[in-house]
């Protein structure tokens, strides 16, 4: 690990220079509280930290300037530059050279992340579009750090007080979805979250409920097959290893109805499918994070906001709350780590920084955490599609 003295170092590449990941980051900084949880180092420059900072009209915050990471001052937000000419600003309009700086600055940060330099990687929106090289080829910063750290198995996991949500298949156009599910790639993403939430979210026997492809779970094959001969199937083998995963469920009764509450994460067929609900739910508050990974990179759930970009309203909430997820993960992995590795040693209950923001969860399984507000426990709920609801679309 980075730290000597227990402090969590936040390593922050800035995403788009044109966007509203600076202006987010600043935002939350000029809280010092922050500091007493983690010494945060933006990957940039003085300088354009310094023009973005000015161009918000914030006059009682700056960045201090660090030669490493190692230098980094614990009770301030650093910036170690990672380059050193002047870059212009065009905030609302994504350039070539944005596009570049934001790569360099990803490179530079992820590079520190495997090294062990830094706990945490909090990556800022990038553009997908201007940041595509010979050195990124990828549609995403999920896949691109993949690779960088040669994992097959990840997932990009949804996250907030009241929801889990991942995919099956990520940055994929509709008409590839269903030549992308099999019985096997079901039954192995569903293996992989029971592994992955116990280990970063301290949740022993994650509930996993799993959503159907068609509308209707596919009204018994009318609409599509997809829920009978995949989905349904891996959910039976998962349950006769143990696992407790449920579904298919049709995706509209499901989130309408509030059964998302029964459940520790959710399993969509594809990234809208997920992703409107959760963004519906928890705008500006939830967080993207790559699980899968041997080190920890979150982000906040919104884009470049390139509209907004420079106008001092972009919401700084989303990047707080990655922020702290980010430092529960280090966290709770450590604490996994010491149960696992000898089981005889009385077990630590830390509090989180998820614990002072109200966190939830849905598994009656979850390891000892400090009292949270009172939810109701999980019921199994049936495993049909809700006909009731399908009596009212027709």
């Amino acid at each position: 690990m980075s730290r000597e003295t227990g402090k969590i170092k936040v390593g922050i590449s800035c995403g788009d220079l044109n966007g509203v990941g600076l202006e987010v980051a600043i935002k939350t900084f000029l809280d010092n509280r922050i500091f007493d949880l983690c010494t945060p180092i933006l990957y940039a420059s003085k300088k354009v930290s310094s023009d973005y900072r000015k161009a918000l009209d914030i006059k009682d915050f700056g960045f201090e300037e660090i030669s490493s990471v190692e230098k980094a001052n614990p009770k301030r937000a650093n910036v170690l530059n990672i380059w050193t000419e002047d870059v212009e600003l065009n905030l609302g309009t994504p350039t070539a050279a944005s596009g570049e700086y934001a790569l360099n600055s990803l490179q530079a940060a992820t590079a520190d992340l495997k090294d062990g330099k830094i706990d945490v990687l909090l990556t800022a929106p990038i553009d997908k579009h201007n940041i595509q090289s010979e050195e990124f080829n990828f549609p995403g910063h999920t896949e691109y750090l993949a690779d960088a750290f040669g994992v097959e198995e990840h997932a990009m996991l949804m996250v907030s007080d009241n929801l889990k949500v991942t995919f099956m298949t990520g940055h994929l156009p509709l008409s590839e979805i269903g030549k992308h599910l099999s019985f096997e790639s079901v039954i192995k993403k569903i293996r992989f979250l029971e592994k992955t939430l116990p280990q970063d979210f301290g949740i022993r026997q994650p509930k996993i409920a799993v959503l159907g492809l068609n509308p209707h779970n596919g009204d018994g094959g009318v609409i599509g097959t997809e829920e009978q001969e995949i989905i349904a199937p891996a959910i039976k083998k998962a349950k006769e290893d143990g696992i407790l995963v449920f579904g298919p469920y049709a995706a509209d009764g499901f989130f309408g109805s509030g059964a998302y509450n029964q459940f520790d994460v959710v399993l969509a067929m594809y990234h809208d499918q997920g992703l409107i609900p959760f963004k519906t739910l928890n705008f500006d508050q939830g967080v993207n994070y790559t699980a899968g990974l041997s080190k920890i990179r979150v982000s906040p759930d919104h884009g470049t906001g390139f509209d907004i970009a420079g106008k001092g309203i972009a919401s700084e909430q989303s990047f707080r709350d990655a922020l702290f997820l980010g430092i529960d993960l280090v966290r709770e992995r450590e604490r996994f780590e010491e149960y696992t590795s000898d089981v005889l040693q009385p077990q630590k209950q830390p509090r989180l920084e998820s614990d002072r923001r109200g966190g939830g969860g849905r598994s009656d399984n979850r390891a000892p955490r400090r009292p949270r507000p009172e939810v109701a426990k999980p019921a199994e709920a049936e495993e049909k599609t809700d006909a009731s609801d399908e009596k009212r679309e027709g």
